[in-house]
């Protein structure tokens, strides 16, 4: 074979590994939706940190040092911190009117 069959018959298998994986993808991100949020209308009962960081803008530092001083109360599980959803909305709620 030629280095131009080559190419074309990896472009080929490219091409059928993506109509293949594609569908795969997209039902795995299905799953993982209904995994993680099982009901839209309900929020998670816990952020996690990558929760706090995208949905309040907090820096890993800031995570730690609000952890440390008490702002965030937390719940370790192994490696993993835990932040009750509902004490969090308390607590940024009573702190809107001045910084952290």
């Amino acid at each position: 074979m030629g280095k131009e069959e080559n190419e074309k018959r990896n472009k080929e298998i490219i091409i059928i590994l993506k109509k293949i994986l594609l569908p795969l993808y997209s039902k795995l991100d299905q799953i993982d939706a209904k995994i993680v949020y099982p009901d839209k209308n309900k929020f998670p009962q816990y952020y996690r940190n990558e929760d706090l960081k995208k949905v309040f803008g907090f820096s890993n530092n800031t995570i730690v040092k609000y952890r440390q001083s008490g702002i965030l109360p937390f719940t370790k599980m192994g490696d993993i911190y835990l932040y009750d959803v509902s004490t969090i909305a308390k607590t940024l709620k009573q702190r809107s009117n001045g910084e952290f």
